[in-house]
């Protein structure tokens, strides 16, 4: 899927909201917002890549999507939602603005470029939702696996034949497709095996694996 900063200037978009804007610097070590919290403002992602997660009454946790550079966060509040319905928390070192619901809005009413470009990327996030569904009812765990490996290394970007993920662990991709750590284990083991997918500081994703994904 493609990412609203492939569609817009950032730095013009940043300079245009004089207000309500805020630089933050976050870690692994402390979520940006979490489930249940206010929901009082979006966040843009500059660099670094962000978990978003539920958690159940009974305690479980599911990953909902994992999203990076160019990517927004927390744009329920926008539609009138008043409490965070999920968790974001980092999983590597990022750069993220802090932008109130109220500048948003603004920006959204005086800019009528960047509002049909926001809505061009609410309407991609649904279509990728609508995806996973489709996804997780019909695959199987290994295809699951697959093609989240794929998304995660943004499959498709030209000048990147081995792609990189930078550390991610086998809970939290159990977490995203479903299915046991034990079952992603055997999984990425057989990967490796078949040269699609190499251990080297971080992840390499061959594109070879796509033919996980289009096997029936």
């Amino acid at each position: 899927m493609k990412t609203i900063a492939e569609h817009f200037n950032e730095q013009d978009f940043l300079t245009k909201i004089k207000g309500g804007k805020t630089i933050v610097k976050s870690n692994p070590k402390k979520a940006i917002f979490c489930q249940g919290d206010p929901a009082d403002s979006i966040f843009y992602i500059e660099k670094g890549k962000v978990k978003l997660g539920v958690v159940s009454k009974r305690g479980k946790e599911a990953v909902v999507a994992i999203l990076g550079p160019g990517d927004f966060l927390g744009e329920g509040c926008l539609a009138g939602q008043t409490k965070r319905m999920a968790s974001a928390t980092p999983l590597t070192d990022c750069t993220i603005v802090r932008i109130e619901k109220e500048a948003t809005v603004k920006a959204l009413r005086d800019d009528p470029a960047f509002s049909e470009i926001f809505l061009a990327y609410l309407l991609l996030r649904n279509i990728r939702a609508q995806e996973d569904l489709v996804d997780q009812l019909f695959n199987s765990s290994e295809k699951r696996l697959a093609r989240v490996l794929l998304l995660l290394a943004n499959y498709g970007q030209e000048g990147k034949p081995d792609l990189v993920i930078e550390k991610l662990s086998q809970e939290t991709l159990a977490e995203m497709i479903g299915t046991t750590r034990s079952r992603v284990s055997h999984f990425m083991n057989k990967f490796r095996k078949l040269g699609f997918i190499k251990y080297n500081g971080g992840l390499e994703v061959h594109s070879s694996l796509l033919s996980v994904v289009l096997h029936d």
